[in-house]
């Protein structure tokens, strides 16, 4: 075999709300180059799409020319790795059902594979993270959105229709909030950002006593973790019903799931203590009693601004190979 053939090199992209990144990734998962852009400067998805190609193709011309990539792995919320597609997502500007595996593939003439986010983190924690030989757990994204990823027998498990994992739209509410997705009483109602914000405001509303999160100028769940840390009895009541509801939907998943661990990822994971420790109390006491105790929870260690880019890659290398550029 003509080892000069094999291809070494890979792109991992990164879509989120805010940003754009996207990276020249070798096997070892050593990032060679990196850059990004803000994803709200392109709401029409045709010109998002000519903007991260030619972001792309600018990085590869730069670092050893397109002969050194093998593909495109991409992780964006409410995709869909069976289709390819960005499938009704409730938060990004472009609506209905993108076909982005396609028209990124069509563009740079590379094998493109396209993931949910939390199905790449998946792959990116089984790679490199604290997942690293396990073969049953559980992924959970907190932070705009609620989603998941369920890792048994040592594979992302999908679905027939690639929409498995998605416990932010399990009902702990009858008649409860309305949920982004157009239901209601969904769990990411309850833990997700939104949802967050929506407690705080109802937990002020039910009590007239001082709270800092009353001078707040803008509350998020950052700002109201940090009053956390300040003692602020208000906002602890905040994170303790939140975590209350995450592990009461957790522990009906992992009931079914059997996990060795969670993994939990995301910005509103970094409340730390003021969510995991009722969320953990929560779980124990709602799981099916032959696991309690068995199941760890766990922070991603993975560093942020890398962790979707390097699932990502990994995603990139399991899709089958096809490039417009071939040696003669």
């Amino acid at each position: 075999m003509d080892q000069s053939s094999v291809k070494k090199r890979v792109v991992g992209v990164d879509i989120s709300l805010d940003a754009t990144s996207y990276a020249i990734v070798d096997v070892r998962g050593n990032i060679l180059a990196k850059d990004s852009f803000p994803t709200e400067d392109y709401p029409e998805i045709g010109a998002f799409v000519t903007a991260l190609c030619n972001g792309i193709i600018k990085q590869i011309e730069s670092n050893g020319g397109f002969e050194t990539i093998r593909s495109v792995g991409i992780s964006a919320a409410s995709a869909n790795y069976r289709s390819g597609s960005i499938v009704n997502a409730p938060n990004f500007p472009w609506k209905g059902v993108i076909p982005l595996s396609a028209l990124m593939r069509d563009s740079l003439g590379l094998a493109v594979a396209v993931a949910n986010n939390s199905h790449v983190v998946a792959l990116g924690e089984h790679a490199f993270g604290c997942a690293h030989g396990m073969r049953n757990f559980i992924v959970i994204t907190i932070g705009s959105g609620l989603g998941s990823c369920i890792f048994t027998d040592g594979s992302a498990r999908l679905g027939s229709d690639g929409y498995a994992g998605e416990i932010g739209h399990t009902c702990v509410r009858h008649d409860g909030r309305l949920c982004g997705c157009g239901n209601k009483g969904c769990l990411e109602a309850y833990t997700a950002t939104k949802g967050i914000i929506r407690t705080a405001r109802e937990v002020m509303a039910e009590s007239g006593a001082a709270t800092k999160m009353r001078r707040l100028e803008k509350l998020t769940p950052r700002t109201i973790a940090e009053l956390c840390d300040e003692g602020d009895e208000m906002a602890i009541e905040v994170f303790r019903r939140t975590g209350e509801a995450l592990g009461m939907g957790l522990a009906n998943y992992a009931s079914v799931i059997d996990p060795e661990a969670i993994i939990f990822t995301g910005g509103i994971s970094k409340a730390g203590k003021w969510l995991m420790e009722p969320a953990k109390k929560a779980f124990d006491e709602h799981v099916f009693h032959n696991i309690r105790g068995k199941v760890k929870f766990l922070l991603s260690d993975l560093d942020e601004s890398e962790r979707n880019i390097l699932g990502a890659s990994v995603l990139a290398w399991e899709v089958k190979e096809y490039s417009l550029f071939v040696e003669s």
